[in-house]
């Protein structure tokens, strides 16, 4: 039989600490709720007073039970209150000695059985636990923050952890109604290892000039359907927090340097710019603790005229390839009322090529979402051709064949002898070297990356790759088309991956890595990304989804280009590569897909 907790007590009362004992509350869990001052503690008891305030206000919960949680716990000052609880749970910074020196104390005050928790994210448990005289009664219970709204809660077991304290901890969890994962002491853990190499590889992004803070977020946000950018995230996990974070999981985990912080964080963090909690931090904020983003020095001017300016006229769009990727953006220019010129290498590729997007149009029509008349009027819009000559008059060319560099330079090369001045020629490229396709030409000025995500129709982003010799012109040109298209357009470097393949392949490979040693299961990696990160799909669904094939390829070229021994692809995803496991289109990746 499990343990009855019949009380807990939280050491603690910031942020998370409060959400805990809200937690805990809300589950008939009498709760001691405990910081080191007066002022501390009532600072605590407004957080919780605030957070069950808004509950009722959206109708999630009732005045009634409102008072019944609040009457569950207990204010204190003073470790000495917790002297008859069942479980403690420590929520205060992530200072090591700070930890051990409450834990030595808890030690001594709490009653011989009683388990003694830390919600640590990145410190060694294990090293928390031998402050103490029962380090087989000590364990992580790492929360995740907001914590009454968060499923996820990773478990920590050290070496010495007793397997029914697990046990007792593990159906815990499950009577607050959270999903565990049971894990051994690692720094991260599971979701801080793989969030924070993310994080910190964004802010480096940031840091060089890469891309405006805008555009990384946005990419993230529309490219990956995460629900917030990394750069917004960092602000409201604390800068500070980030930073001690990150610079735990350097020293713990074998001083890989894409956890090493970027030395910008450390320069913010001194600043003060230390996120929502301060009022700024990679954004401003209305006033300290809001989320209300304000204007700032560094906020675009979001007009049409920005946008637009100094962009080129365009009426009439070539699209070359015949493949899903090409079908897609052939919808989206026709719908948005662009006359298109369809180039195939042949009239089966074209007459296959109008059957989806015949297809496509008619679920819209179906659907509700396009008018018959605007479907006939974008399908005759649509110009078929198998040869390129027929690109001489447009405006702009967009390039959509398949991804081998030598296919798309003879491609471009020939673009440059048929096409009139002034025309732009973008690829579609998600890995390539653009400058290498435009320096096919004798205009490479006129050549910029349009990065479409599949489905084009769909997804609401679109790369804009500006290269060394793009004009700003042709850069102008090419967002204002985004634009025009109903996509948001961003903004970024001619690097390999730019944003969003750049910061989520070295996440899904770090995860295979994380599988590779045994450390958790992709289902428990899965979950952790998905509940306690808010991820749509976990790192192993994804990869399914994408091809492991395509995942290795991208890899690889991040390895290639940017030389960091953390990008080395895992070598389990080779080896599921080189067995044929490529995912859901072959019915087996990670997961076997044709029992499902």
């Amino acid at each position: 039989m499990a343990r009855d907790f019949a009380s807990v007590g939280v050491v603690g009362l910031g942020t998370m600490g409060a959400g805990i004992v809200e937690v805990f509350a809300r589950n008939g869990i009498d709760v001691v709720a405990v910081e080191v001052a007066e002022d501390a503690m009532e600072r605590g008891r407004a957080i919780l007073t605030g957070s069950t305030d808004r509950a009722v206000a959206k109708g999630k919960l009732a005045e009634t039970d409102r008072e019944a949680l609040l009457g569950r716990v207990r204010f204190a000052v003073g470790l000495d209150a917790l002297h008859s609880v069942d479980l403690v749970v420590e929520a205060v910074p992530e200072h090591l000695d700070l930890k051990q020196r409450i834990f030595a104390e808890l030690d001594r005050v709490c009653k011989p059985e009683a388990i003694l928790a830390t919600n640590t994210s990145s410190l060694s448990v294990t090293e928390i636990s031998v402050a103490t005289s029962r380090p087989n009664q000590v364990i992580g219970i790492h929360f995740f923050n907001p914590a009454p709204v968060m499923k996820l809660v990773e478990v920590v077991r050290t070496v010495v952890t007793s397997v029914d304290v697990v046990a007792d901890v593990e159906s815990l969890c499950e009577r607050l109604g959270k999903v565990d994962v049971t894990i051994s002491d690692r720094a991260g853990f599971i979701a801080n290892a793989l969030l924070f190499g993310y994080l910190n590889h964004a802010v480096a992004m940031f840091e060089s000039r890469y891309a405006t803070r805008e555009d990384i977020d946005a990419a993230m946000k529309l490219g990956c359907g995460l629900p917030m950018g990394p750069l917004a995230l960092m602000d409201l996990i604390g800068v500070d927090t980030a930073y001690e974070i990150l610079d735990t999981m350097y020293r713990r985990g074998g001083r890989d340097r894409r956890h090493a912080p970027v030395p910008l964080i450390k320069q913010m963090v001194t600043a003060g710019l230390l996120g929502r909690k301060s009022g700024r931090g990679f954004y401003t904020y209305e006033r300290p603790g809001s989320p209300v983003v304000v204007p700032d020095e560094q906020t675009p001017v979001a007009t049409e005229a920005a946008i637009g300016d100094g962009a080129r006229a365009i009426a009439t769009v070539g699209v070359v390839g015949s493949g899903t990727m090409a079908t897609g953006i052939i919808e989206v220019f026709a719908k948005a009322g662009y006359e298109v010129v369809s180039v195939t290498r042949g009239a089966e590729k074209s007459a296959k090529v109008f059957e989806a997007l015949k297809t496509s149009l008619n679920k819209g029509v179906v659907r509700g979402k396009l008018s018959e008349a605007d479907r006939d009027a974008a399908l005759g819009r649509i110009n078929w051709s198998a040869t390129l000559e027929h690109l001489a008059d447009v405006d702009l060319v967009v390039e959509a064949v398949v991804e081998e560099l030598s296919v798309k330079k003879a491609l471009f090369a020939s673009l440059d002898e048929i096409c009139k001045p002034g025309v732009v020629l973008a690829t579609t490229t998600s890995s390539l070297p653009v400058i290498d396709v435009a320096m096919a030409t004798q205009r490479p000025a006129d050549v910029v990356g349009l990065h479409f995500f599949n489905p084009a129709p769909l997804m609401p982003l679109v790369e804009v790759v500006a290269t060394i010799r793009t004009s700003t012109e042709t850069t102008a040109t090419a967002r204002a088309v985004c634009a025009a298209l109903g996509k948001t357009g961003v903004v970024c470097g001619d690097r390999s991956g730019f944003i969003v393949n750049a910061l989520l392949f070295p996440y899904l490979n770090d995860a295979v890595k994380m599988l590779e040693a045994s450390y958790s299961t992709a289902d428990d990696i899965d979950h952790a990304m998905k509940l306690g990160c808010g991820y749509p799909m976990g790192p192993f669904e994804l990869l399914d989804v994408v091809g492991l094939d395509v995942s290795l390829a991208i890899q690889r070229e991040l390895y290639l280009e940017l030389r960091e021994p953390g990008f080395a692809p895992a070598p389990l995803l080779e080896h599921l590569v080189t067995a044929g496991y490529l995912g859901r289109k072959s019915g087996r990746g990670f997961r076997d897909h044709t029992r499902r």
